[in-house]
């Protein structure tokens, strides 16, 4: 029976060590990039390393077992390759929000667990399953801890846009009166856009070079811009940027 000639508790011992230092190293990039609360955050770092982790060994078992050329790892390969496209098929982009990102890596984990016990190396396989598990479950409660702290706008890139909908008649009018109670407001212009909003209308876009701003104190300010002669709409938003 090919599954116990290839157990092997000291080259399985290689493998927990190596998804250990994936599961820890996958932990320190992913916190960093959920505290600036990126879209792959703890868990797809965690995911994505530990089954890069286990994908790694199982070509290096494959390879001590069988010996050749390395041409039976093209199997292996093709493997990544096709949950690569598969994961994609699962991301799902709503309203400028990404979603099933997390589901994509644990695909991407799973297909590592299913060729290593394919191959017959079943403590392997079982560890990666308690791995992928446990990025799925005991980093949950602390991507939720993060997630529920206010946005540190400080380590946080934001960028801060003024809209306003005007007349076109109006347009350089409206534009030098946005300027002129921006600066006064301390909230200097980094950038201006005109773009057509309709027949009549243009949409101005002020790019703010500020990145922390006082949202009761922007939000006056917009208020008054509104109000002036030719104005349809102002508001402003805040966005993440990489």
């Amino acid at each position: 029976m090919y599954v116990i000639q290839h157990l092997d508790f000291l080259a399985s011992l290689n493998t927990l060590a190596s998804l250990v230092t994936a599961f820890v190293l996958g932990t320190v990039i992913g916190l960093e990039r959920q505290y600036r609360q990126r879209t792959a955050g703890l868990r797809t770092n965690v995911l994505v390393a530990v089954g890069a982790a286990l994908f790694v060994d199982i070509a290096m078992r494959f390879h001590s077992i069988y010996g050749g050329t390395p041409s039976p790892l093209h199997v292996v390969a093709y493997v990544v390759s096709g949950v690569g496209f598969l994961g994609a098929g699962v991301i799902m982009r709503e309203e400028g929000n990404v979603r099933g990102i997390n589901t994509a890596a644990t695909l991407w984990g799973s297909a590592a667990v299913g060729v290593s016990a394919g191959l017959g190396m079943l403590v392997e396989a079982v560890l990666g399953t308690l791995f992928v598990l446990s990025a799925n479950t005991l980093l949950r409660p602390i991507v939720n801890a993060i997630n529920r702290q206010p946005l540190d706008v400080e380590s946080v890139e934001v960028t801060n846009t003024v809209y306003v909908i005007a007349d076109k008649e109006r347009q350089k009018e409206v534009m030098k009166v946005l300027e002129s109670n921006l600066e006064s407001g301390r909230y200097p212009v980094r950038d201006l856009e005109v773009h057509a909003f309709g027949d009549d209308d243009v949409e101005i876009e002020a790019t703010l070079t500020v990145t922390s701003v006082d949202g009761d104190e922007l939000d006056s300010l917009v208020r008054r811009i509104a109000a002036l002669p030719g104005v349809r709409q102002a508001f402003w938003s805040a966005s993440t940027t990489e």
